[in-house]
């Protein structure tokens, strides 16, 4: 399930209130947050919540605290029983990890890697073989290599991560977030630029931004409109479509444009 989602929407573990709006925010899968969201303090109380949650028709994900941290073992504990669809690791960088996560779990549900570090990128691959999808935490990223956090200056991580998830052969990577949530131009820019890329979908941070970036990854009217003249042309040789010769890689991109307009 976790593998299909577009517009996952975090929502802190510690505001339980806040469960069922996120659900019905449009996103089609909900992040639990117990990590960067909660403060020590709280992070009790949001297990229990996220252990707790039963919400219906839409994916429900949490982002556990780190491997390392006084946490973290809990959080897996607590979650072994939960109804949720599966499991974010954050500053995933060894495959280990994932492995032990999959082995508490015990039930197949999936196991996200998020990777926000120079050593979770170098590892990116190793990850992919063993996790359901992987998802780029971009502004942690830019803060461990010291970086902007521009599409320019993150360009070859992205592009890792969309080849360390083909090479796997998993569901495209989900990109990061856009920190600012007032700006629905920007969010929707962001969105397209990571669809350009090759991913599959975008962290959203608010419910505001669901919208635009659902529309991000969409593609437009032209592209639509060009993709169903390609696959109507039929045929399994070279054929030519408005004075463009169109083989089997230009129908295989015409179908994923069809795909994400559904």
């Amino acid at each position: 399930m976790s593998s299909t989602a577009v517009t996952p929407l975090f929502v802190p573990g510690n505001r339980p209130e806040r469960f069922a709006k996120a659900a019905a925010s449009g996103a089609d899968a909900v992040i639990i947050d117990l990590e960067d969201a909660v403060a020590p303090e709280e992070k009790e109380a949001a297990r229990r919540a996220a252990a707790a949650v039963a919400l219906e028709g839409i994916e429900v994900l949490v982002r556990i605290n780190a491997a390392g941290t006084p946490w973290h073992a809990e959080d897996l504990a607590a979650l072994a029983s939960a109804r949720i669809a599966g499991i974010i690791l954050p500053k995933a960088e060894d495959p280990a990890t994932l492995a032990a996560i999959r082995a508490a779990l015990g039930d197949g549900r999936a196991v996200i890697a998020l990777v926000e570090s120079a050593r979770g990128l170098a590892a990116a691959r190793e990850l992919a073989r063993g996790a359901a999808r992987l998802a780029f935490g971009s502004i942690d990223f830019a803060a461990d290599l010291g970086c902007a956090h521009t599409r320019s200056a993150l360009l070859m991580a992205r592009l890792e991560l969309v080849l360390a998830s083909r090479l796997a052969g998993i569901a495209a990577p989900i990109d990061g977030v856009t920190a600012t949530i007032s700006d629905d131009t920007l969010t929707e820019a962001d969105a397209r630029h990571a669809a350009e890329l090759g991913f599959g979908g975008k962290l959203c941070i608010h419910p505001r931004q669901v919208a635009p970036a659902l529309r991000g990854f969409a593609p437009d009217a032209e592209e639509v409109e060009w993709a169903r003249k390609v696959i109507a042309a039929g045929g399994e040789g070279a054929v030519a479509v408005g004075g463009m010769m169109i083989d089997a890689p230009v129908r295989i991109r015409a179908e994923r444009i069809l795909s994400r307009a559904g």
